[in-house]
């Protein structure tokens, strides 16, 4: 008889090859990601990338939550019984540089570029937010959906967002949040905000700010990501 962790490795197995299935055809979150990639938008300014998040997110029958910060801006999706609830969390701000890739998707906005990823940042929220949406998706409680402006540059969005009654109008039991870098490794932490950080594997590491090895300190013009 198969003992608990065996149940549990199968379970998790499963779920994962069902959100496989799910982006089976990933083409439109490409899209989207380069859409937003060509259309950076610096912190308090994401109008028109908090424009799609809540268009996205209505579409997709989720509880839309708009003006917190300014241009941040929460999804609410809840299902079944449960009063425990979570947050995801992605941050939409891009940086004063200038772009130098010459794909098509590159910056149409002069001296700004997403150079930080964080235009990846929220389109992988937003896949979040569409599979959990899916009819058939297994979650039980509320799942909310963050979207936080102005990460950059010491403005403090995530601040200003809790100032403004965050947590007291979308408690959380635990928020998770990632940071994009293509290395083929995935950190973890335990932390209370983006700072600390650990590898999967047997070595860790530390760092101050968002990034593992300052991704962000980047020259004037640059050209990734794709």
């Amino acid at each position: 008889m198969a003992g608990p962790e065996c149940v549990l490795r199968r379970s998790c197995a499963t779920e994962l090859m069902n959100i496989a299935d799910s982006f089976a055809d990933f083409s439109r979150f490409v899209g989207i990601r380069r859409d937003i990639h060509a259309h950076p938008e610096l912190g308090f300014e994401e109008h028109r990338t908090s424009d799609i998040v809540a268009r996205l997110l209505g579409e997709w029958g989720i509880e839309v939550h708009r003006g917190i910060a300014g241009t941040g801006l929460v999804g609410v999706l809840r299902q079944g019984s449960s009063t425990r609830s979570i947050g995801l969390r992605a941050d939409m701000d891009a940086l004063p540089l200038h772009e130098a890739n010459q794909f098509a998707h590159r910056s149409t906005n002069d001296g700004r570029m997403h150079a930080c990823g964080h235009d990846g940042h929220t389109t992988m929220l937003l896949a979040a937010a569409w599979h959990l949406a899916q009819k058939g998706s297994r979650f039980d409680g509320t799942i909310h959906f963050i979207f936080q402006p102005a990460e950059e540059m010491g403005k403090a969005g995530a601040k200003k967002m809790i100032e403004e009654g965050l947590f007291d109008r979308f408690p959380c039991d635990a928020v998770f949040a990632l940071h994009n870098f293509p290395v083929g490794e995935v950190a973890a932490s335990r932390s209370t905000r983006a700072r600390s950080w650990r590898r999967a594997t047997p070595t860790a590491s530390r760092c101050a700010g968002a990034a593992p090895m300052r991704r962000c300190r980047t020259p004037a013009s640059t050209r990734w990501p794709r």
